[in-house]
């Protein structure tokens, strides 16, 4: 007899949840596979998929067809209240990410102590990798949504699942992939879905190794560099760069849309902080 842990429906409603991740800026889709008790099996899956994989596909099958379901649902909703409560939107997901930071901060020295290299480390690479992200679409061009920039799209998906903490959504709105990829997803576009599941595919694949050896070996380097991306691209969702389409605009904002922004921004840190506890619980 299947256990609850094994039921189908529970793994779908599990996919479901974990597509947060690959929409909503601020939130890692690696944090909700923790929190949903999956995390270690599918690092484990990805590094080593000749190993059991009929058991491992067909487990992880209903939870990857529930997030393209929940992909669809959740996609509609967001890009209006992005389309007409930007700021606010924007300031509510950087309070989500800047919640995440303790939980980051003591990840990074919970195998060993911070030493000298990582603080170096830390501070070149915020600097460094902060410039270097505003700066990005001068420096690279600006990458089209089409099937390659959604290949791209999918690679840093698939990262934030393999990295907890990471949310690659903050890249994909500094890259101006991320409003393309969630009107796309809204009407189920298979030029959206199918160059993103491509890419995402690529990376599990290519990195789910490294990613397992480098946490085992550089723990603290790993999550330190972490903490910068999440760092640096929050920082920079709220800041206006004329580099970027997306870019968050200030001009005729009220009195109130900053109270909100504000009230929103304490209560995506309160979330994160609870979601952060969760994991700790459930990891």
């Amino acid at each position: 007899m299947k256990t609850k842990r094994d039921n189908i429906f529970i793994r779908f409603f599990k996919g479901v949840i974990i597509a947060l991740g690959f929409i909503l800026p601020g939130v890692s889709g690696g944090v909700l596979a923790a929190i949903m008790g999956i995390y270690a099996r599918l690092l484990s899956f990805m590094a080593h998929v000749r190993k059991n994989f009929k058991r491992d596909f067909l487990y992880f099958l209903p939870i990857g067809i529930g997030g393209i379901v929940g992909i669809g649902v959740l996609s509609k909703p967001l890009e209006y209240l992005l389309a007409n409560y930007q700021m606010i939107v924007l300031w509510g997901f950087a309070g989500t990410i800047f919640g995440t930071l303790p939980t980051l901060v003591r990840e990074s020295t919970s195998q060993t102590k911070r030493d000298k290299i990582d603080i170096i480390w830390f501070f070149s690479m915020l600097i460094g990798g902060g410039l270097f992200l505003y700066f990005m679409s001068e420096i690279l061009g600006t990458i089209p949504a089409n099937f390659f920039g959604f290949i791209i799209a999918g690679i840093l998906i698939a990262l934030g699942v393999l990295v907890p903490g990471l949310s690659p959504s903050n890249l994909l709105i500094i890259l101006g992939l991320y409003t393309p990829m969630l009107k796309g997803f809204k009407t189920f576009d298979p030029l959206v879905f199918i160059p993103i599941a491509i890419g995402g595919i690529i990376s599990l694949l290519t990195f789910s190794k490294a990613m397992e050896s480098l946490i085992k070996h550089h723990h603290s380097r790993v999550y330190h560099f972490i903490l910068v991306i999440v760092l640096a691209s929050t920082i920079l969702i709220l800041i206006p760069n004329p580099y970027l389409a997306e870019s968050i605009s200030y001009q005729n904002v009220t009195g109130m849309d900053w109270l909100l922004s504000i009230a929103f921004f304490i209560v995506g840190c309160l979330l994160a902080l609870w979601m952060s506890r969760l994991e700790d619980k459930y990891k």
